[in-house]
């Protein structure tokens, strides 16, 4: 097991860890792997490498970064670039070995020979066909007028079950008012009736029978 270095750095060490992170950073790869990779060479740990980039020797190599970043750029590029034709050249193989296949299946399996009986089973069924056709629009067309028919008479019904509806509430309006008026009239009566009562009174004569007195 190495034992890891806390000692200071040296200009070839710092030169060592410039190379390496511009490096990564061209290839495309990350610098914490950059600080790795010196640190295993140096015995140092990453997070040292790390602290000693970013402190000191990044700022000595800021156009080199600049100008390693271009080259990514430039790297990927490229790289999209031959992915796109290898990926172009596939398909057009494909394409080419399709019409091959298609070429050939068509050389091995000729078309049927055009005849007469042919074509008159062809025009007979475009026949049968136009038949069906006109019968099914035919239907449809009676379907639509019962659709209109039974529209109409449902709101013929719809309008009527209105009237008597408000008919209906009339009536119901009018019954209630009746109510009330023979209520009041039977209360009169009652009252007409008990007034009569009161006014009226009986008494005995020396015979012992009723007579009755008007008060």
């Amino acid at each position: 097991m190495s034992t890891i270095r806390q000692d200071a750095w040296s200009h070839d060490e710092d030169l060592l860890l410039a190379e390496t992170v511009l490096r990564h950073i061209r290839e495309g790869s990350t610098q914490l792997a950059a600080f790795e990779e010196v640190g295993q060479k140096l015995s140092r740990t990453s997070a040292a490498c790390g602290f000693r980039w970013n402190s000191l020797v990044r700022k000595n190599y800021e156009s080199a970064v600049a100008l390693a970043k271009k080259q990514r750029k430039a790297v990927q590029g490229q790289k999209k670039t031959q992915t796109f034709k290898e990926k172009r050249g596939s398909v057009i193989n494909e394409q080419h070995d399709i019409q091959s296949k298609s070429t050939s299946s068509k050389t091995k399996h000729h078309e049927p020979e055009v005849n007469l009986e042919t074509v008159i089973n062809y025009l007979t069924v475009l026949r049968d066909r136009s038949l069906e056709t006109n019968g099914l629009e035919k239907e449809i067309k009676n379907l639509k007028e019962a659709l209109q028919d039974t529209e109409k008479k449902y709101n013929e019904l719809t309008n009527a079950h209105q009237k008597l509806k408000k008919d209906y509430e009339t009536i119901k309006e009018d019954y209630k008012a009746l109510l009330a008026i023979m209520e009041r009239a039977r209360k009169l009566a009652a009252t007409d009736e008990n007034s009569s009562r009161e006014r009226m009174s009986f008494e005995f004569d020396a015979s012992k029978s009723f007579e009755k007195v008007n008060k």
